[in-house]
């Protein structure tokens, strides 16, 4: 009997331990799965039909709202619920975001310079160039800051890619394109002045812009011209102005171009504020103020607010901070040195090499980030794997890698992540992943370039939900990862 009872207590802890290993079995797994998986809720990334304000992240006295220039965030009354009713298709914002490449592909490679002069060098005022312009890729968020004395609230496209602050201006000379803020009447302010033909100021432009400044013949005052990827402008005179960032950072004698000509679609907005390197440039022109830092969080879809702040404020999350890389060819793009990308935890058989080849950047105005071809390849093939359980959709323009996941309510997708040097990992969020047209056409959220010695180009979309800062002082960039909805 006791060889019995003894036989039957081996034979229970036997099956514990078999069920201590298989739980062990599944946690591990589970484990594996966290790491490789997002699990997503299909309703997380589907815009509101209203604006919803953002409560995460830092707070700081020079801090600005950043909206989406498509969604209900940026309409006048867009706080009491009234939905944007702009017919911009995802179609159309996605052909935007491809002249926008061009651009900087051309910029970058040295391509555009003189080849594309917009006959700024013989301008007087009343003689402005009047050129078609159908597209702009300058952007997708905006900011309202102040100009003038007394300030005038202006709807500013900000972009990390461009460097010359501009807004258009009465009496519009030539011609203005539709904006939904009144535009800035020079003449009501008096801090407004314009800069002179033969300023060092003037000589500036020619580096900042790619154009050669102009001289009005009766004023004597110094015309800028500044020309994106399809021939859109903005043409008019470079002129000082006092900038209200917020109620308690105020900017005297702000450089800015005061625009008489303006053609392209700019989503309703007053013109754009420049971020990049340049010595015009925000972020330069208020050094002694803030310390060439600023810091943006994108929201995680159209209808959601973000903020764009100048100055070393609190930041939420952890950061980690990847140094600058040198892009010889552009002083104005923000560099950086990517070394490898990994796919549901695993890492693409792809050389940091072919991330070297034409260098990359990070851009806010950039929708979709682009790969070198060999990179892209590796990447949609992994992420395809691991989706290979879902239906899939229809192609959206350069997106070539879609789902219809309008049965589901909750899916999981393949995690991604980039590695930048001085190991520096950034796991991209769900919405960094993934671009949404509709629960029907769900789209790995990154396209391929040319040819993998074109500049890779980290885009917004990449950027959503993380805490992006700028530390050009110090030479480096930092990610917070999750720091902001």
């Amino acid at each position: 009997m006791a060889i019995q009872m003894s036989s039957f207590l081996l034979a229970c802890l036997a099956f514990f331990f078999f069920l201590c290993s298989l739980d062990k079995s599944f946690a591990t797994r589970q484990d594996k799965e966290s790491n490789s998986f997002h699990l997503v809720h299909l309703n997380s990334l589907l815009p509101s039909s209203s604006c919803s304000s953002s409560t995460k992240g830092p707070k700081s006295k020079s801090s600005l709202e950043v909206v989406h220039k498509h969604g209900p965030c940026s309409q006048p009354d867009a706080h009491n619920g009234k939905a944007n009713k702009a017919t911009t298709t995802h179609s159309d914002i996605l052909d935007l975001d491809k002249e926008r490449v061009k651009y900087i592909h051309s910029r970058v490679s040295k391509e555009l310079g003189q080849a594309q002069d917009i006959g700024v060098k013989e301008l007087d005022s009343a003689t402005l160039p009047a050129k078609s312009g159908s597209l702009i890729g300058s952007g997708n968020y905006f900011v309202v800051v102040g100009l003038g004395t007394p300030k005038r609230e202006l709807s500013l496209i900000f972009d990390t890619g461009s460097d010359l602050t501009w807004t258009q201006c009465l009496p519009c000379a030539k011609s203005c394109y539709d904006q939904q803020d009144p535009i800035f009447d020079p003449s009501k302010s008096v801090s407004y002045s314009n800069i002179t033909c033969t300023s060092s100021q003037c000589t500036q432009l020619t580096s900042a812009t790619g154009n050669t400044p102009g001289c009005s013949a009766s004023t004597k005052a110094c015309i800028y011209g500044i020309q994106y990827g399809d021939q859109s402008f903005s043409v008019g005179y470079f002129s000082r102005e006092r900038l209200t960032i917020t109620a308690n950072n105020v900017v005297d004698n702000f450089l800015f171009g005061c625009g008489q000509n303006n053609q392209g679609l700019f989503g309703g907005s007053a013109g754009l504020i420049g971020l990049g390197r340049h010595p015009i440039s925000v972020v330069q022109q208020t050094a002694s103020k803030y310390g060439k830092i600023f810091s943006y969080c994108l929201p995680s879809t159209t209808s959601s607010v973000g903020h764009l702040t100048f100055g070393g404020a609190a930041v939420g999350g952890s950061l980690k901070y990847t140094p600058f890389s040198t892009i010889s060819r552009s002083s104005s793009f923000y560099g950086l040195d990517i070394t490898a990308i990994a796919v549901g935890g695993s890492r693409l058989p792809v050389s940091s090499s072919t991330f070297s080849a034409g260098g990359a950047i990070i851009d806010s105005g950039t929708v979709i980030t682009r790969l070198p071809p060999t990179a892209y390849s590796a990447l949609r093939s992994a992420f395809r794997k691991g989706m290979a359980k879902y239906p899939v959709a229809s192609q959206l323009s350069i997106l070539d890698t879609c789902y219809d996941l309008s049965g589901y309510k909750v899916f999981t997708i393949p995690k991604i992540a980039f590695s930048f040097a001085a190991d520096v990992t950034l796991d991209l969020p769900a919405a960094g992943i993934l671009y949404v047209a509709s629960a029907k056409q769900v789209c790995l959220a990154f396209a391929a370039n040319g040819d993998d010695s074109d500049v890779t180009i980290f885009g917004n979309v990449q950027q959503r939900t993380v805490e992006v800062v700028y530390d050009l002082g110090a030479g480096k960039i930092g990610f917070g990862a999750d720091a902001c909805k």
